[in-house]
């Protein structure tokens, strides 16, 4: 995995995970039956023990279940019955990595062109977005912890792109 002096990369264990669209009805259903609730702020998230909801748009969240409940997707649907949505089952296509250290963000800035100042991305913010031509999910955990979520096909150039430029982050 790609690291030097000030960060480090890890692969986050196996998850399940969820995309769920709907109305702030289907937000407001799913969070008990989920474990955590549903952000309804633009770029954040919610954690609860190892359930975390991601804010992916005005309709869309990403549900992180690192427990592995093989029955969480039918109690959603049970939960979800009666509110219009759709929940979709994407643990099969996702991977996702953790970049931690004090150079994380810098790291993370040679392919992802946010301002990750602590200031500008908090812990908690969520965004949808590019690592060079990579479709990620950027997730700050905590000050000096970011989580990229991706499709799993993009595994091997995430990988790359981190292991270059930390190679190169080294030389400076």
């Amino acid at each position: 995995m790609p690291r030097n002096r000030a960060a480090t990369t890890a692969a986050c264990p196996p998850a399940l995970r969820f995309i769920l669209r709907g109305p702030p009805d289907a937000a407001a259903s799913a969070g008990p039956a989920f474990g955590a609730s549903l952000p309804l702020q633009p770029l954040r998230s919610e954690t609860a023990g190892s359930r975390s909801a991601l804010w992916l748009g005005p309709d869309e969240w990403l549900l992180v279940a690192e427990d592995f409940e093989p029955t969480l997707g039918a109690t959603l649907e049970t939960a979800l019955a009666n509110v219009p949505h759709g929940l979709i089952d994407v643990s099969h296509r996702q991977g996702a990595l953790e970049v931690s250290g004090k150079g994380a963000a810098r790291l993370l800035n040679s392919g992802v062109l946010l301002d990750l100042d602590i200031s500008a991305f908090p812990v908690g913010m969520v965004a949808r977005t590019l690592l060079t031509k990579a479709d990620i999910v950027l997730w700050r955990r905590a000050p000096e912890l970011f989580r990229v979520e991706f499709s799993r096909s993009f595994g091997p150039y995430v990988t790359a792109i981190l292991a270059q430029a930390a190679g190169d982050q080294d030389l400076c």
